[in-house]
């Protein structure tokens, strides 16, 4: 070949690896992109378990003093009345139930943060993010209206306890 062909034949050449290395620059940054919402989601998804870590043991003192006041109930009746009883028993159960409930959910969520780190996709695994807050944020209004019931039912025992 002569001089001036080989000049073009190196010319397309160039030209045509040259995309290649563009593509071969974005590739990393991609890559890079990619850790780095990975890194975002499982900053997401340890914030979300210790919101949820510090929920429950917030739920778990104020259960704690629900008992304590539901047994100081019990220690000042002086006489037995036959509906006290199975009312406090009744608010003894659901504060058990809730306790439960509060257990179960603990690992539940944990099982769900630990779907969450292994999917591949980040647009599902911050879609599975997002869920899960949300499902927290309705459990955590319907365990303080449960709470609020019980706070109620104990302050009502308690005025029955004292116009007696």
């Amino acid at each position: 070949m002569k001089k001036a062909d080989l000049v073009i034949v190196a010319t397309i050449l160039a030209s045509l690896s040259a995309p290649r290395g563009i593509r071969a620059a974005t590739d990393p940054l991609e890559d890079v992109l990619r850790e780095q919402t990975k890194a975002r989601q499982e900053e997401q998804a340890k914030e979300l378990k210790a919101n949820e870590q510090l929920e429950n043991l917030q739920r778990g003192q104020q259960l704690l003093r629900a008992q304590q006041e539901l047994d100081q109930i019990k220690q000042q009746k002086v006489e037995p009345s036959q509906p006290q009883k199975p009312e406090a028993g009744q608010i003894q159960q659901q504060l058990d139930q809730l306790k439960n409930d509060q257990q179960l959910q603990r690992l539940q969520t944990d099982q769900q943060i630990n779907q969450i780190q292994r999917e591949s996709d980040p647009l599902r695994r911050q879609q599975q993010i997002n869920e899960l807050q949300r499902q927290q944020q309705l459990r955590s209004l319907q365990e303080q209206i449960q709470r609020n019931q019980l706070q109620q039912d104990l302050e009502r025992l308690r005025q029955q306890q004292n116009t007696r």
